[in-house]
């Protein structure tokens, strides 16, 4: 495990901690090892937790090759290692990185970009904002468990004109999701799916019935119920 780490891994410690609701945590990592990356908006980036060559997998909002330091938002819902450790992190802790590497690349997508996904998402959003052309225009869609957090958060990001649809049991909103994103389709207008697995296959499958060509779609599951390793 000493080999692995040393090869293939990045030593960082967290320089910052921001708690910015009660489940959404921001945290940067600093380090020499991460002035050594090509970063690309979009990548993924695992952070090996204690005891084992278990990692968790976030999406880095931005990275200094400069300063070498990269930011990543934490959702902190519910019990298992990713969250425990998100919500026990602060200033100095050691943690070994694994990336950037590619994952769901926000670059060469058109003027028009409308991105759905959930609170894992939001990081992503947030650099696919930044993301493109002065002119360009990114519209959000999420599916969240508090609107209220959501908004919150999202705000804190400068996107308050996001849409955040809270979940229902038996799915249902997701049919308020698809009202929420047809008005938004059009001749040339691209689609970033994240999020959860169930819930990104149903967009898709919307998305395909008002004719959207699968070019203009661009996917990548997060999470799926029952499921650990997904990055």
């Amino acid at each position: 495990m000493r080999t692995v780490t040393r090869l293939l891994m990045r030593p960082a410690r967290v320089s910052a901690v921001a708690q910015i609701s009660k489940n959404f945590r921001l945290i940067d990592f600093q380090g020499d090892a991460l002035r050594e990356c090509t970063w690309t908006p979009g990548d993924k980036l695992q952070i090996k937790l204690d005891g084992s060559l278990s990692t968790r997998t976030f999406t880095p909002m931005q990275w200094d090759t400069a300063t070498g330091a990269t930011r990543i938002l934490a959702y902190c819902h519910g019990a298992g290692p990713g969250c425990d450790w998100a919500r026990r992190a602060q200033p100095g802790d050691e943690r070994q990185l694994f990336g950037p590497r590619a994952s769901l690349r926000l670059d060469g997508l058109p003027a028009s970009t409308v991105l759905f996904g959930d609170e894992t998402s939001i990081g992503l959003a947030a650099t696919l904002q930044r993301t493109g052309e002065a002119a360009s225009v990114r519209h959000f869609i999420f599916e969240v468990n508090d609107r209220k957090e959501a908004a919150v958060v999202l705000e804190s990001f400068g996107m308050k004109t996001a849409v955040s649809i809270e979940r229902q049991p038996d799915n249902g909103h997701l049919e308020a999701v698809i009202r929420a994103i047809q008005p938004l389709v059009g001749p040339s207008t691209a689609f970033v799916l994240s999020g959860k697995a169930s819930s990104i296959q149903y967009v898709n499958r919307a998305l395909k019935a008002l004719s959207v060509a699968p070019r203009r779609l661009r996917a990548k599951v997060y999470w799926a119920p029952g499921k650990a390793g997904l990055d």
